[in-house]
C-alpha cells in the first residue's frame, strides 16, 4: 500500500467503458446476442496507488483490466492516459503508435506456468521487450538490464540463463514481474498475481511489488477475488458486480463501512476471528446474471435482500455519497450496512 506516495491526479481515467463479446450461432455464425462483460465502467485511478478491483468470478475484473491496456479493444468509451503534461486517449491510438505507448502499460497474469515462454531462457523472456522496442542497441546492453531487474525481484546473475520449466511457480512470477517491470511502465494491471501461489509464497509476491511500486512510481490495478489479498494492498477499492463497478471508495471506509448491498455480501464472507463473536451470517441466495441477459433495473436486485420496486424499474447509476466514496444503488444514503472490522 502506497498511501504516503498518492496524489490526488488521475493516471487513468475510464469513462462509459464497454467490453461486449458477439454471440454467434449457426453454419453462417450470425450475431444472436453480446455477453455484456464490462458495461458502461467509470473509474478513475490515481498517480501512484493502488486500485484493488474485487467481485466473483466472472464479474469482469479481468475484462476491465484488459480493456484498459488495450489488450481487448473497447466496444465503447474512453480511456485517458496521463502522460507528463498531455493527455493521451489510449482508446483512440492507431495501431503504430499504440505499440509504441505500450511501453507505458504492462500486464501480470494471473498463471506465471502459462505466462512464460518455455522454449526462451530467462535472459529472451524478460530482455525481448527493449530490443522489440529498440530501448538498447547491442546485447551487452540488454543482459546489463536483465541482470539488474532479475536482482531486483529477488533472482540471480546467473538465473538467466536458465528455462522457465527449473522455476518454482513463486520464482516465475517474479520472472514475470521482472518482464513486466523492464520497460519501467507507469502503470501495471496485476491480474490476480499471488492466486495460483502457495500461501506461504503470496505475502513475499505481494511485499516485492510493494517495494517495487517506492521503487519505480508505479500505478497498480490490482485484480483480486480475495478480500484479505486486497486489503494488504490497495489505497482504494473498487466493487465489480456483472460487468458494472457498483462501489469505490478509501480501502479501511469500504471494509469498515460498506455502503452497496453486493459489497455487504462480500464482506459478510470474510471468516471471522474467534474474538469478533459469531453471529448469524447473511448468506448470498441466488447465482450471478447471465452476461448475455443481464436483469433490467439494477442487475444486482434479483440477489438483493433490500430491493425495492425502484430497484427493478431503474438503472442506478453510480454517484457521490460521502467525500470519495461512490456507489450505484438507489438505497445508498438510508441503508445501513455492517463491514469489518480493521486491524493494524
Amino acid at each position: 500500500m502506497n498511501l504516503n506516495n498518492s496524489s490526488s491526479i488521475p493516471l487513468i481515467t475510464v469513462k462509459g467503458l464497454k467490453k461486449y463479446f458477439p454471440i454467434l450461432r449457426g453454419f453462417l455464425r450470425k450475431e444472436v446476442g453480446y455477453v455484456k462483460a464490462v458495461d458502461n465502467v467509470n473509474l478513475d485511478v490515481k498517480e501512484q496507488e493502488t486500485m484493488g478491483l474485487v467481485g466473483e468470478s466472472g464479474s469482469g475484473k479481468s475484462t476491465l483490466g484488459r480493456t484498459i491496456i488495450r489488450l481487448y479493444e473497447p466496444t465503447e468509451g474512453q480511456v485517458l492516459f496521463r502522460d507528463e503534461d498531455k493527455i493521451v486517449s489510449i482508446t483512440e491510438l492507431e495501431e503504430e503508435e499504440l505499440r509504441q505507448f505500450r511501453k507505458n502499460m504492462q500486464i501480470i497474469f494471473q498463471d506465471p506456468f502459462s505466462s512464460l515462454n518455455e522454449r526462451m531462457t530467462v535472459l529472451e523472456n524478460v530482455g525481448d521487450p527493449l530490443l522489440i522496442n529498440g530501448l538498447v542497441k547491442s546485447k551487452q546492453e540488454m543482459i546489463d538490464r536483465v541482470v539488474e531487474i532479475i536482482g531486483q525481484v529477488g533472482l540471480r546473475k546467473e538465473d538467466i540463463r536458465r528455462y522457465p520449466h527449473s522455476f518454482s511457480g513463486g520464482q516465475r512470477q517474479r520472472i514475470c514481474i521482472a518482464r513486466a517491470l523492464i520497460l519501467k511502465p507507469k502503470f501495471i494491471v496485476c491480474d490476480e498475481p499471488v492466486s495460483a501461489l502457495d500461501v506461504s509464497i503470496q505475502a513475499q509476491i505481494l511485499n516485492l511489488l510493494e517495494e517495487l511500486q517506492d521503487l519505480y512510481k508505479i500505478t497498480y490495478l490490482f485484480i483480486s477475488h480475495d478480500i484479505s489479498v486486497v486489503r494488504y494492498m490497495s489505497d482504494r477499492i473498487a466493487v465489480m458486480y456483472a460487468g458494472k463497478v457498483v462501489e469505490i471508495a478509501p480501502r479501511d471506509e469500504l471494509l469498515t463501512h460498506p455502503i452497496h448491498p453486493y459489497t455487504e455480501a462480500l464482506l459478510n464472507a470474510v471468516p471471522r476471528t474467534v474474538t469478533e463473536g459469531r453471529r448469524k451470517k447473511s448468506i448470498l441466495t441466488g447465482d450471478p446474471p447471465d452476461p448475455a441477459n443481464l436483469p433490467g433495473g439494477c442487475v444486482f436486485h434479483p440477489r438483493c435482500k433490500y430491493a425495492k420496486d425502484v430497484c427493478k424499474d431503474e438503472e442506478p447509476v453510480l454517484r457521490s455519497i460521502t467525500s470519495d466514496h461512490y456507489a450505484g444503488c438507489h438505497l445508498a444514503e438510508v441503508l445501513e450496512l455492517k463491514g469489518i472490522k480493521i486491524y493494524s
